[in-house]
């Protein structure tokens, strides 16, 4: 799997395309009369055809007139807007500050039943302490951030962790041991969140797996992930944030999970890696 954004993009992307030149050989016209109608240079319509180019919802209007089906217009845009949605770069959706990332996601949360988690980094989100979510959420603020809303985003991120732990929801989380040792947070904020940690690993409704540093690498590590049920998979990647949608690439990330869990230990064996990260910190 790649840090850049994926094929549910890409066949998106063509499968919009698909649908515009299917529309355009329903209206019994070549491609250059079609470039003749809008406006615009051949090499466009062809780009677009391709999925080269995303087209503009001013592109979908003057298309769908130009094969005299306007009446189509309204669906093709809805379908490009989800397209857009798929991937949405840091800056875009962090432009006005970092409490409207954390509400963003909030009816996925609320609607899921099964979260399954794959972090490599940092804690899920889901089990963070207020101080260090401060911590981690203040250090992007700073690197990337304009808008300092970070305690009003902490404050988010607080409110949706109520209604996940209702008991309603289950939780299948799979923590890389160096997370347990990063040092994103000073050592108090670190001694707290591993004990929080500890505590949330006794809950019913909670499964949590920590993959050893040393253990023999079956599977190499790949980005950070949080499935939602069978729905979707979301993915923070270096430039933005990826939502996966396609029905086999949510597969893959199934199949991944399942392999990475191999690899991981459990009950007192997890507990006693977190211990030992605690010691660490002196």
């Amino acid at each position: 799997m790649s840090s850049t954004p994926s094929s549910s993009v890409v066949e998106a992307r063509k499968a919009l395309a698909h649908r515009l030149v299917v529309l355009r050989k329903d209206a019994g016209i070549t491609a250059h009369e079609l470039s003749t109608r809008c406006g615009w240079h051949p090499a466009k319509t062809s780009r677009i055809q391709s999925g080269k180019q995303a087209p503009s919802e001013a592109d979908i209007r003057v298309w769908s007139a130009a094969c005299d089906a306007s009446d189509q217009t309204s669906d093709l845009i809805s379908a490009a807007r989800a397209v857009e949605s798929m991937y949405t770069e840091w800056r875009e959706m962090e432009r006005n500050g970092l409490r409207a990332a954390q509400e963003s996601v909030a009816r996925l949360y609320e609607r899921t039943n099964l979260f399954r988690v794959y972090a490599s980094r940092v804690m899920p989100g889901m089990v963070q302490t207020r101080e260090y979510t401060a911590a981690v959420l203040r250090s992007i603020q700073r690197e990337r951030v304009v808008v300092d809303d970070v305690d009003d985003a902490v404050d988010a991120r607080m409110e949706r962790q109520h209604t996940l732990f209702s008991g309603r929801q289950r939780f299948g989380l799979l923590i890389e041991e160096y997370a347990l040792r990063a040092a994103v947070c000073d050592r108090e904020t670190m001694a707290g969140q591993l004990g929080h940690l500890i505590a949330v690993s006794a809950r019913p409704f909670v499964s949590l797996g920590i993959i050893p540093t040393g253990c023999d690498r079956l599977h190499l590590p790949v980005e950070d992930f949080y499935m939602f049920d069978e729905d979707e998979v979301a993915v923070e990647l270096t430039s933005g944030y990826l939502r996966i949608t396609q029905p086999h690439e949510i597969a893959q990330y199934t199949r991944t999970f399942a392999n990475l869990a191999t690899m991981a230990v459990r009950g007192a064996e997890a507990r006693a890696l977190i211990t030992a990260a605690i010691a660490a910190l002196g």
